[in-house]
């Protein structure tokens, strides 16, 4: 195993920055160990999971395999006491709780729920690309701060209910919290868990104001969804609202960011196949589910075994943890034909970006939507466009954040 004995970091964040993703040590995880016991992680061992098969059935059980109490593999160790955990969220939670909690806003997000929001998302998408025209037929940008992500920030917003002159907070909680463990967003002098935690009481703090509002005067939007809601016939917990609006505010803006911007570099990297989307618009939502098979911005999450768990011919134990790569199963060789080749035309594409199971994520289809429209409203315009300095990575492995990618274009008139 020369790939992994090489590249033994495949948890570690510090690789993720420095690499990006760890595709050969996958691989080879593939076809000589799926479901190997990573020992080398004091701060938290557990089993790496590579196959689509064997993640799509782990995601399947989730009376096995628990979302909580982890779900996330540790890396970074912090000193006695400064460890944070957050209040659970919806992900983290498991039958019969989940389901209970995931009605609540499931009705939200269903394609007809979201369809009067089509226009305003198209007009946000298209002024993005009119921003930048004024700025000249030509030039260079970040298209991360650019195009990537005002464009969540903005629907995550609506669908909040959140005043434009706060958009920023979001994004800046956003930061905060995942990359709490990045030394450009950790706060000075303090730990990855006090980051993360002042950025959570912030939020908490904004939304605990909102909800109290929307109490008194609720509008059609989630905050005042998520202050009248009942649970089993009960008021929803005064914490579980805040939590809900917080994993909304972060799920809804970093994966579909992460996945805008990596799929603007796969564009670039495959000029070939960005003509022919521009010859042939039909390919666009193929190309878009490409793009999510091709950046799968969450890189894992972790499950707990409830009982000792045979698979493949090894005993995953009792509380033993499991590490779900999803990017390694989306160029699974058994399910993906050339996985390593970017197609628009990619069909079938059984892609797990958006995870599997119960929790599939309830916000894959206004992702979906996002992107469709942001590069429905780009694709046609672009002329010429390549890389104009390096990505700059998130230190994560958790989500293949990008925090910066500089481009160089050349656009077509309208």
């Amino acid at each position: 195993m020369k790939a992994l004995m090489q590249n033994r970091e495949i948890i570690n964040p510090d690789f993720y920055v420095e690499h990006g993703y760890p595709h050969e040590a996958w691989a080879e995880l593939r076809r000589e160990s799926p479901v190997f016991y990573w020992e080398k992680n004091t701060e938290m061992p557990f089993w790496a999971i590579t196959k689509h098969a064997d993640i799509t059935q782990i995601g399947k059980m989730p009376e096995k395999f628990l979302n909580g109490p982890d779900l996330v593999i540790r890396t970074d160790p912090e000193p006695e006491g400064e460890r944070f955990d957050p209040p659970p969220t919806i992900i983290q939670m498991d039958p019969p709780m989940h389901g209970a909690y995931r009605k609540i806003v499931s009705k939200r997000f269903t394609p007809g729920a979201l369809r009067k929001i089509h226009a305003d998302i198209d007009n946000v998408a298209a002024e993005i690309v009119e921003d930048l025209l004024a700025e000249g037929m030509e030039g260079e940008c970040d298209f991360v701060e650019k195009v990537a992500a005002p464009l969540p920030i903005a629907v995550i917003s609506w669908l909040l209910g959140v005043p434009k002159e706060d958009w920023h907070l979001l994004f800046d909680w956003t930061n905060r919290t995942l990359g709490a463990g990045d030394p450009e967003y950790q706060e000075e002098g303090s730990v990855p868990g006090e980051t993360a935690r002042n950025a959570m009481i912030e939020l908490f703090t904004y939304f605990s104001q909102m909800v109290e509002e929307r109490k008194k005067n609720p509008t059609d939007d989630l905050v005042s969804l998520f202050a009248h809601a009942e649970v089993n016939g009960k008021p929803m917990d005064p914490m579980d609202v805040l939590s809900y609006c917080m994993i909304i505010v972060i799920a809804g803006n970093e994966t579909t960011r992460n996945a805008t911007s990596g799929g603007m570099a796969a564009l670039i990297e495959h000029q070939d196949q960005l003509r022919r989307v521009q010859k042939d618009p039909s390919l666009l939502q193929p190309c878009i589910e490409e793009m999510l098979r091709w950046t799968s911005p969450i890189i894992h999450f972790a499950r707990t075994a409830t009982e000792d768990f045979e698979l493949r011919g090894k005993t995953i134990r009792e509380g033993d943890k499991v590490a779900l790569f999803y990017p390694s199963a989306n160029r699974d060789e058994e399910v993906f034909e050339d996985p390593y080749t970017f197609r628009v035309d990619r069909n079938p594409n059984r892609h797990l970006a958006f995870g599997i199971g119960e929790h599939f994520c309830a916000g894959a289809h206004v992702a979906r939507i996002e992107m469709n429209y942001a590069f429905r409203s780009l694709i046609p315009r672009i002329a010429e466009i390549e890389f104009a300095g390096e990505r700059d990575r998130l230190r994560s492995s958790l989500v293949g954040g990008i925090k910066r990618l500089p481009i160089r274009y050349k656009l077509n008139a309208a």
